[in-house]
């Protein structure tokens, strides 16, 4: 791969950009600091955790020392509150056959769960996890995540889309691009100090992406996570779910049918592939 021309960075800009990362967990720095270029980070495992092959992972959170995971496919689906430590299943609701759930948000003691075609979403109770209503939106529902303000919402194209906290009315979108080249197939979703995780459907790749943007500023390779002594006699399908805990600086990530779930650190690469 060739690289960029050199360019010349003013020494303050240079150093808000070194100062500017996250050590505790190795998370790139936040959108205001980055160069055009992505970064590019691998991964060191902290721990690896049980989880349900059975468990279709479509939507992924972190609240108050517990998992909540959206699992998918019709018949399948589900809601569920996990055990990190030991990948047990405290609660769980059935999504009617007819829904293929996906992506999983929350909203002071809501969760939002997104169906895939059926342009049908749930609001559940965090407690109980019981739907309480329910609403319509238009398009593909997969990744779901919030900032706090908005939803932020992906649908397999290249597009972040924003949505009303209260509402879920459409507030806009952008398109996500790497150095100008729009990056498609974004899933699941995960906030993280200020910038987006993404996993990239059919990759072993999540993109972190400035949501103000659009701009894919590093990318996480994950190539290897789930290794041959992990796997079992499960079926794994492909990489998908992230899910941040913004306390102690943890990121965990998981796939479809994994066995395992892990805890990771990020390791910047001193050279891009």
């Amino acid at each position: 791969m060739k690289r960029r021309a050199a360019l010349f960075i003013p020494p303050l800009l240079a150093a808000a950009f070194l100062g500017a990362c996250c050590p505790e967990a190795g998370l790139p720095a936040p959108p205001a600091a980055i160069a055009a270029a992505p970064r590019h980070f691998t991964f060191e495992v902290v721990h690896a955790y049980p989880h349900d092959p059975k468990a279709f992972t479509q939507g992924l959170l972190w609240h108050n020392g517990f998992l909540y995971e959206s699992t998918g496919l019709n018949g399948q689906s589900s809601l569920r509150k996990v055990a990190l430590e030991t990948g047990e299943v405290i609660q769980k609701r059935k999504v009617d056959n007819q829904y293929f759930a996906e992506g999983l948000a929350l909203s002071g003691d809501r969760l939002i769960q997104l169906t895939w075609q059926s342009q049908h979403a749930f609001v559940c109770d965090l407690s109980s996890l019981e739907p309480q209503r329910d609403f319509d939106y238009l398009g593909e529902g997969w990744g779901l995540t919030t900032d706090g303000g908005r939803f932020i919402m992906s649908d397999g194209t290249a597009k972040l889309r924003f949505m009303n906290l209260s509402t879920f009315a459409p507030e806009g979108s952008v398109t996500v691009t790497d150095q100008g080249r729009p990056v498609v197939r974004l899933n699941e979703l995960e906030h993280v100090d200020g910038t987006v995780y993404a996993n990239v459907w059919r990759t072993d790749r999540i993109a972190q992406i400035d949501p103000a943007t659009g701009a894919v500023i590093a990318w996480i390779d994950l190539t290897g996570l789930l290794g041959a002594a992990d796997r079992g006699d499960a079926s794994p399908d492909v990489l998908n779910g992230i899910a941040w805990d913004a306390e102690k600086k943890r990121l965990f990530v998981t796939g479809k049918n994994w066995p395992k779930l892990y805890e990771i650190r990020l390791v910047e690469r001193t050279a891009t592939p």
